[in-house]
């Protein structure tokens, strides 16, 4: 059974958190340090993953009334001995917990990196730009795929999605921003590229001409990875990312788009700009759909109005959007 502890630093004066961890049924063990003058009191917890999320979501209601406090949630390797997991109990009305090992907290930790547009951020893309661009030239498989594994473009699309699940305006802000950067970046290099290598260098690259096309079964591929994108974040396997993003990589796409832009094959470009906006809505949609199943929300009764808001506008936003882009591949088909 995966644990993790949750060291609580308090100024507790009437003991009424420490109370509710003495009654709360789901730590597995607690200690303490002794009260100490002129120092918080540190309590240290340790409970199953599944239930940290409810642990520190009932903390965090009974600390709102104290001057200052803070949490540290680390993962556990293992103990010794193993925690014994409770027998199941019988099913009962209320709902079943469905998020996965990692709390809303650490999540959002997470996935916030991701949306950061610093020079890093910058450097990668331009750094996997350019290797994508020499393998799709070259026709060069093995470069595309590091290509893929090293841009960094799949990250702000996963901020945006748990921005709107949260409504949380800030996220979505710098989501939108660090897209705007990476997708205007590649365009301009790959462009940029172009100018300097003959379009007959590349037209008959097959890494090339394959994402110039798209159809209907790219919408269930990028479904499909972007479910899984959200699905290893939640239960804390980062190592299934490196597979998503080689399965829904955004970046030889978007590569190709300006490819074929700056050789002037613009009927490739909209191809290839059909294949990116295919990935980008459905990795939106699945990830937003995952996260909502998990129960990924937000914790307070007004955050969670705003949330509502923003996942009906994202759906509306999303689902015309997926409509139109079935639409202009329909007629890209057959036309």
């Amino acid at each position: 059974m995966p644990t993790r502890r949750l060291t609580l630093l308090i100024e507790d004066k009437d003991d009424k958190i420490l109370s509710s961890i003495q009654n709360n049924e789901n730590i597995i063990q607690y200690w303490m340090s002794p009260k100490l003058k002129g120092q918080p009191r540190e309590v240290n917890i340790l409970a199953a993953s599944d239930e940290m999320q409810d642990l520190v979501d009932k903390l965090q209601q009974k600390c709102a009334q104290e001057e200052s406090w803070r949490m540290i949630i680390s993962p556990v390797e293992t103990t010794i001995p193993r925690p014994e997991k409770k027998e199941e109990e019988e099913e009962t009305p209320k709902a079943k917990k469905t998020y996965g090992t990692m709390t809303r907290e650490a999540l959002y930790d997470q996935i916030m990196k991701g949306a950061e547009t610093n020079i890093d951020f910058m450097i990668l893309v331009a750094l996997s730009t350019v290797v994508a661009a020499i393998g799709l030239i070259t026709n060069n498989i093995a470069v595309i795929i590091g290509a893929m594994v090293i841009a960094p473009l799949l990250g702000p699309n996963l901020a945006l999605s748990l921005g709107v699940t949260l409504g949380d305006r800030n996220l979505i802000v710098k989501a939108l921003q660090a897209n705007a950067v990476g997708v205007g970046l590649t365009l301009i290099i790959s462009i940029i590229f172009a100018l300097f290598v003959p379009y007959d260098n590349f037209s008959d690259s097959q890494e090339y001409l394959s994402r110039t096309t798209a159809g209907y079964g790219g919408i269930a591929l990028a479904m499909a990875s972007g479910a899984a994108a959200a699905l290893s974040l939640t239960a804390g396997i980062s190592s299934a990312m490196v597979g998503v993003m080689v399965a829904v990589a955004l970046m030889p796409p978007a590569v190709v788009l300006g490819l074929s832009l700056g050789a002037g094959a613009f009927e490739h470009a909209y191809g290839a700009m059909l294949l990116l906006a295919i990935n980008v809505i459905s990795i939106n949609i699945s990830t937003k759909i995952v996260f909502m199943l998990k129960g990924i929300k937000p914790r307070t009764w007004y955050q969670r109005k705003k949330s509502e808001q923003s996942l009906k506008i994202s759906a509306i936003l999303w689902g015309v959007l997926l409509l139109i882009l079935m639409i202009l591949i329909y007629l890209w088909q057959y036309r």
